[in-house]
């Protein structure tokens, strides 16, 4: 590739990030030095901004990259997976979930949901133990963000800029954002890249078809590459194993840091009921253009270097090089988007579930600042050398953070609905889950006596959805054998549907 189309791509690519960060700097100048509202914009996102922060902080290196590769190589019911199941999933928990928390946030000032379950149990350990668990499996998938803008340099220049080099500049930019921007300053910039995107990549598709001779010509190619992608099933993707991973997707979603906590910030109940009502149409109009890409891209031949992304390899090869590169540019600011919510909210559990209850309960609120600015520097700068010795694929990495995440989901949910919930069925219903989903995510299958264990299915199905179904079980049981304390409040999530409670 000609250094003066290098040249064009990496400043198409840097003048956007470089809008994205102007528009968080904006947010900062009008951003207050009160906890609520750096993390949660004093709980006053409307409905668009609301959908499309929510929206865009998903748009990361799993969405767009790992979601067009995996269909250039197995087809593309993926569509149904992410498009259709996790789009109509995540809406259903958006409403189970999300509006009871929105109602027991807004009564009570909650910020996290460590924060909120401590207080409901009145216990710090049950709160060290949310936050923990949250910060460890927010490692992982902030650190798939870098290696996707690692490799999306490398597939829009062709290699001609190394790996390391896009996952150092993205982790540039995200700690200097999260700095300079709380989230009002995120979701405006999340907004604009939301809207950006969904207008780009049909864009995309429509220059493609036109270049490859039109949608005929690209069903025909497909069908003769790779018949078995114009049917339904097959191959990768069994019933169980869809189903499998849209509800591990779906459930980790909900109890993601950056998504759970904007379940926090509407400003009335109408916002967040239409949010998640629109949410389903918002996810196809994005999904199925984006992984129809990556199944035509083997149809027509596309060759994806080891180490890149078959989406700008694709652009590169049927678009022009500036329009790729402003492709790539909106998807790399997707990531870093994904990214900054990721580390502020990494942040707010890091100050005020961990720092500030266990080690400085006086801690001033600028003191706390800085303080998790300075935790947000470590955790990047982590993620970020993880991130060099490439420990897997981009869908490999972030399902397992989603199973992680999924294991929480069925505690939370029972503590919000049934007062009856206690103490030590929360502790039994978390911890245990988390440990047999950690077993079996470091632990090689074996086989002992004829029986597989540590297996990665059990009967076909995931062993994630065993380690949800234990969650379930364990919370129930153990809180059915035992007697809530006689500083729980038992009371606490008894709250009415006051969906007017702010004005709209």
């Amino acid at each position: 590739m000609a250094e003066s189309a290098i040249g064009i791509e990496l400043g198409v690519v840097a003048a956007y990030l470089v809008l994205a960060l102007s528009v968080g700097i904006v947010g900062y100048r009008l951003t207050g030095s009160d906890a609520e509202d750096y993390y949660l914009a004093s709980r006053s996102l409307g409905t668009i901004v609301l959908l499309f922060t929510t929206f865009a902080t998903l748009l990361s290196a799993f969405t767009f990259f790992g979601g067009p590769n995996l269909t250039y190589g197995a087809g593309p019911e993926w569509i149904l997976v992410m498009g259709l199941m996790d789009g109509i999933l995540f809406a259903i928990l958006w409403y189970v979930i999300g509006y009871r928390q929105w109602l027991v946030g807004e009564r009570h000032g909650y910020v996290t949901l460590g924060e909120m379950l401590g207080d409901r149990f009145a216990s710090a350990r049950l709160r060290y133990l949310v936050a923990g668990v949250s910060l460890f499996w927010l490692f992982p998938y902030i650190m798939l963000q870098q290696m996707g803008a690692g490799e999306a340099l490398v597939g829009l220049t062709s290699g001609a800029v190394p790996y390391w080099a896009g996952a150092a500049l993205i982790t540039v930019f995200m700690i200097i954002y999260v700095a300079a921007s709380g989230l009002r300053g995120v979701a405006w910039t999340d907004t604009l890249q939301g809207i950006f995107m969904l207008g780009i990549i049909w864009i995309a598709v429509a220059w493609v078809l036109s270049s490859a001779g039109g949608m005929d010509s690209v069903s025909t190619a497909l069908a003769t590459s790779n018949p078995e992608f114009l049917s339904l099933g097959g191959g990768l993707y069994s019933p169980q194993w869809m189903i499998s991973t849209a509800v591990t997707i779906a459930f980790g979603v909900t109890m993601f840091p950056q998504i759970n906590q904007r379940f926090f910030v509407a400003k009335s109940a109408t916002v967040l009921k239409r949010s998640f009502t629109l949410w389903p149409i918002l996810v196809l109009l994005l999904f199925v253009p984006a992984f129809l890409l990556g199944s035509w891209a083997a149809g027509l031949g596309i060759s994806v270097p080891s180490g890149s992304n078959v989406i700008p390899v694709l652009l590169t090869e049927y678009t022009p090089a500036w329009f790729a590169a402003l492709v790539v540019a909106g998807a790399m600011a997707a990531m870093m988007s994904s990214s900054d919510s990721m580390l502020l909210s990494g942040s707010s559990y890091l100050t005020r579930d961990i720092y500030r209850p266990l080690i400085n309960p006086t801690a001033s609120t600028s003191r706390e600042g800085w303080i998790g600015r300075f935790g947000v520097a470590g955790f990047a700068l982590a993620t970020f050398a993880a991130s060099l010795f490439r420990p897997g694929t981009l869908v490999e990495i972030g399902d397992t953070a989603f199973g992680g995440f999924a294991q929480l989901t069925l505690p939370v949910l029972i503590a919000l609905y049934w007062s009856q919930t206690t103490r030590q069925g929360m502790f039994a219903g978390i911890a245990g889950s988390q440990v047999f989903y950690l077993l079996h995510v470091f632990i090689p299958s074996t086989t002992i006596a004829g029986v597989t264990v540590f297996g990665s299915t059990y009967l076909t199905w995931d062993f994630a959805l065993y380690g949800i179904v234990l969650s379930l079980v364990l919370t129930v049981g153990v809180s059915l054998i035992t007697t809530a304390g006689a500083d729980e409040q038992t009371e606490a999530f008894a709250v009415g549907s006051r969906s007017q409670s702010r004005a709209d």
